[in-house]
This record gives C-alpha cells, sequence and structure tokens, in this order.
C-alpha cells in the first residue's frame, strides 16, 4: 500500500516549507496471497504429519485418504507456484514505483529549469529478492 507512505519532498521556492508527495500503488495482494497460502500449506502439512504419526493405520487402511492427501498436495504445488510468480510481479512493480528515477521525476521541484536531482541512496531490495525464491 505504497499510496500510504508520504515522502518529504523540498521546496525550492520557500526553504521553510516542505511538500508531501505521496507514493503510486496497491501492490498488497500478492504479498498477502503469498502468506495466507504459506500459512494454510504449513497448518495442512502439520495435520497431515499428525494423521502419518498417529493415524497411521488408519491411513493404511484406507484407500480413499491417500489420493485425497495426493490431490491436496497437488493442488497447494500449484497454487504456491502462482502466489510465488503473483508475488514476484508485485515486487517488480513494488522496485518499479520506489525507483529513485520514478521518485525524482514525479516531484515537481525537480523538473524546473536548471534544476539537478540526484539520489543519494538506492532502496535495497536484496531481503526481498530472497523471498521470491523461497
Amino acid at each position: 500500500r505504497l499510496y500510504q507512505i508520504p515522502f518529504g519532498m523540498p521546496n525550492c521556492e520557500d526553504e521553510s516549507e516542505a511538500r508531501t508527495l505521496y507514493l503510486v500503488g496497491d501492490f498488497s495482494a500478492p504479498a498477502e496471497f503469498f502468506v495466507t497460502l504459506g500459512v494454510f500449506s504449513f497448518l495442512y502439512s502439520m495435520a497431515a504429519l499428525v494423521l502419518y504419526l498417529r493415524f497411521h493405520s488408519l491411513y493404511t487402511e484406507n484407500t480413499k485418504l491417500p489420493f485425497t492427501d495426493f490431490c491436496v498436495t497437488v493442488c497447494f504445488a500449484f497454487f504456491w507456484l502462482v502466489a510465488a510468480a503473483a508475488w514476484g510481479k508485485g515486487l517488480s512493480d513494488v522496485k518499479a514505483a520506489t525507483r529513485p528515477s520514478t521518485l525524482i521525476s514525479a516531484m515537481g521541484v525537480c523538473q524546473g529549469d536548471g534544476v539537478v536531482c540526484n539520489a543519494s541512496t538506492t532502496p535495497a531490495m536484496g531481503l526481498a529478492n530472497i523471498s521470491v525464491v523461497r
């Protein structure tokens, strides 16, 4: 929800007053889908582990239970692939929206003649990139 993040922008005409720029974009849906699927996968794996260890005889005697377990696992694997792709796209959109060149082009004070604006730092996205790889 980048639109909720204020970004202080200097005002070159009047040095005492600073304007606020709000970033554009809401990329929370892919992240929420990715996290929700991860939580549900964890809960299902814990339930399956209890079934395998505690009720092993029920699992081996019933022929429908292993097939149902297989089908649910395949569904989770498919949705995990979809969620990882969605989160990867959402992360690339966040990177594009927070790129220093994008922020500088959105600032009105940097559009004047003879004004040179440049970024002092670039955002660190290493941990976010790792979250997509997982």
